[in-house]
C-alpha cells in the first residue's frame, strides 16, 4: 500500500531502488537514477543486472577489442619501413599487449576475478544513450536519471583501452629502442606516437557513437575489409596467384582480410542456424579470388593500348 501511494516515476531510464526486502515486502527509494549495475525493470524497479552478454554482445566487444590492436599493425607497418627488420617483433608486442589488457579488463570486471562479466540486456538504442532522456516534470527542474542501462558494454570498452595505453608505454618504448635499429632516431617512436592520437579518437567514438557501432559494427567490418583489400591489392600490384605465392607478406594480409570478412558475417548471422549461416563463409573468399582473376582485364596500360590500337 505504501508503494501504490507514492507519485509515479517519470522518464524512461528513472527508477526506484530497492531499500530494503522484509520476506515478500519490500521497501523502495526515491524515483531517481538507479545505481552501477542496475537497470529498471518494467515496474521502475531498479534491478541488479544478473544476466551475461549473448553472442552479439561478445562479438561487439571483440570488434572493440580489434579496432586498436589493427590500428597498432597499421601504423606500424607503415613507419617501419623496408630496412627495418623489428617489424614482426611489434606486431608480436602489439597483440601480447592488447591481449593482456583484455583478460585484465574481463578479470576486474563484476565478478572480480573471474573471465565471466554480468550484464544487462540491450533492448534498444536509447539504452546506450541514458542522458537524452532524463525528464522534467515541471519543464524547470530536471531529474537526472543518467546511468548505464547496457552496464557493462559502454564503460568496458573505456577499461579496456586505458589498460592497452599503459601497457604500450610500459612495453613499446624499450621494445623499440633495443631492436628498431634500422630506422632513424625520429622514426622508431612514431608508430607509438600514432597510438597517442588513435586512442583518443577510438574513445571519443565509443562516447559519442557506442550504441551506433553496437549495431552497425558488422557491416562496418564487411566494407572495410572489401575496401582495403581492394586498394591493397591495387596499390601492391598483385595480378594473380604467383604474386601472392611468391610473397608470404601478401598471403598473410590476404588471410587477415578474410578472417575480417568472416567475422563480419559470423555477427551479421549470430550463427543461429548453424546448417543456413555456416555455408555463407564459403563467400570469404570470392571477392578476392574475383579481383585476382579480373585484374589482368582492367589494367590502365592495358586498356589505354588497346583503345591506341582501336583508334
Amino acid at each position: 500500500a505504501a508503494v501504490d501511494i507514492q507519485p509515479a516515476c517519470l522518464g524512461l531510464y528513472c527508477g526506484r531502488t530497492v531499500l530494503s526486502v522484509n520476506g515478500s515486502v519490500e521497501t523502495y527509494g526515491d524515483c531517481g537514477v538507479c545505481p552501477r549495475g542496475q537497470r529498471t525493470d518494467d515496474n521502475k524497479i531498479c534491478r541488479e543486472c544478473m544476466g551475461s552478454p549473448d553472442r552479439y554482445d561478445w562479438l561487439y566487444l571483440g570488434f572493440m577489442a580489434m579496432l586498436p590492436l589493427v590500428l597498432h599493425w597499421f601504423f606500424i607497418e607503415w613507419y617501419s619501413g623496408k630496412k627495418s627488420s623489428s617489424a614482426l617483433l611489434q606486431h608480436l608486442t602489439a597483440l601480447l599487449e592488447c591481449s593482456v589488457a583484455a583478460v585484465v579488463t574481463l578479470l576486474v570486471s563484476d565478478p572480480v576475478g573471474s573471465l565471466h562479466i554480468r550484464s544487462c540486456r540491450v533492448k534498444k538504442l536509447s539504452d546506450w544513450y541514458t542522458m537524452l532522456y532524463n525528464p522534467s516534470p515541471d519543464y524547470i527542474t530536471t531529474v537526472h536519471c543518467t546511468h548505464e542501462a547496457v552496464y557493462p558494454l559502454y564503460t568496458i570498452v573505456f577499461i579496456y583501452y586505458a589498460f592497452c595505453l599503459v601497457l604500450m608505454m610500459l612495453l613499446r618504448p624499450l621494445l623499440v629502442k633495443k631492436i628498431a635499429c634500422g630506422l632513424g632516431r625520429s622514426d622508431r617512436f612514431k608508430s607509438i606516437y600514432a597510438a597517442l592520437y588513435f586512442f583518443p579518437i577510438l574513445t571519443v567514438l565509443q562516447a559519442v557513437g557506442g550504441g551506433l557501432l553496437y549495431y552497425a559494427f558488422p557491416y562496418i567490418i564487411l566494407v572495410l575489409s572489401l575496401v582495403t583489400l581492394a586498394v591493397y591489392m591495387s596499390a601492391s600490384e598483385v595480378e594473380f596467384f604467383k604474386d601472392l605465392l611468391v610473397r608470404k607478406k601478401r598471403l598473410v594480409v590476404l588471410f587477415s582480410h578474410w578472417l575480417l570478412h568472416a567475422y563480419g558475417i559470423i555477427s551479421i548471422s549470430k550463427l543461429d542456424k548453424l546448417e543456413q549461416d555456416l555455408p555463407l563463409l564459403a563467400l570469404v573468399p570470392a571477392p578476392a579470388l574475383f579481383y585476382l582473376m579480373t585484374a589482368k582485364y582492367t589494367e590502365p596500360s592495358r586498356i589505354l593500348s588497346e583503345g591506341g590500337n582501336g583508334h
